[in-house]
């Protein structure tokens, strides 16, 4: 999340800024005793949350593979009263409480891991590998927080399951899959989230994801606030031989090569010098053996945009380089690389009404000063927003957590970083007094649009 980091040191100077409750006066959705009864009802949980947190952590799964995960979601969610249904687009779960009149509000908590090794040292620290569906053996972590998103949502869950009097309406849970690889929110729209599995349809649409600022800050503001994405995979297609004689074979490994060169001045020379454009080459993989010219080269790409002009200049750009190297090394046209479209999710924008409404809750909750709603667009980007995307009155509201020490965050400063780690970066830390802010965070949210 890009964000005007000098608004976080006032986080460091306060204990304010760890404090779950306020005594301010509330907003017209939510009463002082509602918040209070939040604040409670958090802190007896505290213990079992970590524990669920610790346990999700220790053993992560890719997406599409959240087979455990989703069992956990499914089985809190039943427990609590929910009505759940398992397996929509793959691993997904939803749980369903229909509790009188009232709004719809859909929240979902994203449940896979990332293909990156732990580094962290923790008592709880991932050890997983797992060998994928293209037969590459990987490590798996949660280096970006969605185990800490699937605890905050099965928090929440409990408080308003235990608190039902209180609101009205219906509240819909999404455990959502394969959020990495920007194709789970889209999966479980297209196996019948609204129509086989007749998911209500929401008037509010309210999602959550960890930021690498400290634990008591939340960034909520309307408008695009991440840029859209796709995921491509290209193949170069050559013919194998001898290292020692290329000039009978046709090698795909440098058509990649210089594929990956070519790419980049796409966004240096073709895209508008004031849109923003990412173009990121993520792996490439070619041959086993030191002394043979393989038959194909894969490289996998993976684009940000924020406009659907750049995209589409990106993708004719990509399209064009490919075909024009294949030519030059003499491929025929049926011989000419595959460009495969595995993942896309447009920008996410914030509804301004939703989010205004929701920033005066969560400032009485952590303090004006710890909610940041000035800060540019991040060229990160989600499927959440996908969800709602067959109903066009659902209103969007995605923000961003504080997980970071504040002690780690202020020393990481200190030593001229911005940030003390990155999402996806093997030293990526949950700090345990995140998990029951963000809960309550959801909590407050939630009970927002739903109190009576």
């Amino acid at each position: 999340m890009n964000v005007e980091l000098p608004k976080f040191v006032r986080i460091l100077l306060t204990s304010a800024a760890l404090a779950f409750g306020t005594t301010a006066a509330m907003s017209e959705g939510l009463t002082l005793d509602l918040t209070q009864t939040i604040s409670t009802a958090v802190e007896s949980d505290t213990d079992r949350l970590v524990a669920i947190f610790k346990d999700i952590h220790r053993n992560p799964e890719l997406g599409f593979m959240e087979t455990r995960t989703a069992g956990i979601v499914a089985d809190e969610l039943e427990a609590l009263g929910f009505d759940v249904t398992t397996g929509i687009g793959v691993t997904g779960v939803m749980g369903v409480m229909r509790n009188g009149d009232g709004p719809t509000v859909m929240y979902r908590a994203d449940m896979d891991a990332n293909a990156v090794e732990e580094a962290t040292g923790l008592d709880y620290a991932s050890t997983v590998r797992v060998k994928r569906s293209d037969g590459v053996e990987v490590p798996v972590a949660h280096m970006c927080g969605h185990d800490a998103h699937v605890t905050w949502m099965l928090g929440m869950a409990r408080i308003m399951a235990e608190n039902k009097e209180s609101w009205g309406g219906t509240l819909v849970l999404i455990g959502q899959p394969a959020e990495e690889l920007i194709t789970g929110a889209r999966a479980m729209v297209d196996d019948g989230l609204y129509t086989e599995h007749d998911a209500p349809v929401p008037d509010h649409f309210v999602a959550l994801h960890t930021a690498p600022v400290p634990t008591g800050i939340v960034a909520a503001r309307a408008g695009t606030i991440m840029a859209g994405t796709d995921q491509i995979d290209v193949t170069f297609h050559g013919i194998g031989g001898h290292g020692s004689t290329p000039q009978l074979a046709k090698d795909p490994v440098v058509m990649a090569a210089f594929a990956v060169t070519q790419y980049q001045l796409i966004v240096s020379r073709v895209v508008p010098p004031l849109e923003t454009a990412v173009l990121t080459v993520g792996s490439i993989q070619a041959g086993t053996d030191n002394n043979v010219i393989p038959d194909e080269a894969l490289v996998k790409i993976n684009l940000r945009f924020f406009t659907p002009q750049t995209r589409e200049t990106m993708i004719s750009g990509i399209r064009s380089i490919n075909n024009g190297i294949a030519r030059t090394y003499g491929m025929s046209d049926d011989r000419m690389p595959d460009m495969v479209m595995k993942g896309y999710s447009p920008p996410l924008v914030n509804d301004a009404p939703l989010i205004e409404r929701l920033e005066e809750p969560l400032a009485e909750l952590l303090g004006e000063e710890n909610v940041v709603k000035e800060f540019p667009p991040a060229t990160g980007s989600e499927d959440a927003h996908i969800l709602p995307s067959p109903h066009e009155n659902a209103e969007v509201a995605y923000m961003a957590v504080g997980i970071a020490d504040p002690d780690v965050f202020a020393e990481a400063r200190a030593r001229g970083q911005a940030v003390p780690f990155a999402a996806h970066n093997p030293n990526f830390i949950v700090d345990l007094d995140a998990i029951p802010l963000g809960t309550e965070v959801a909590a407050v949210l939630v009970l927002e649009l739903m109190a009576k």
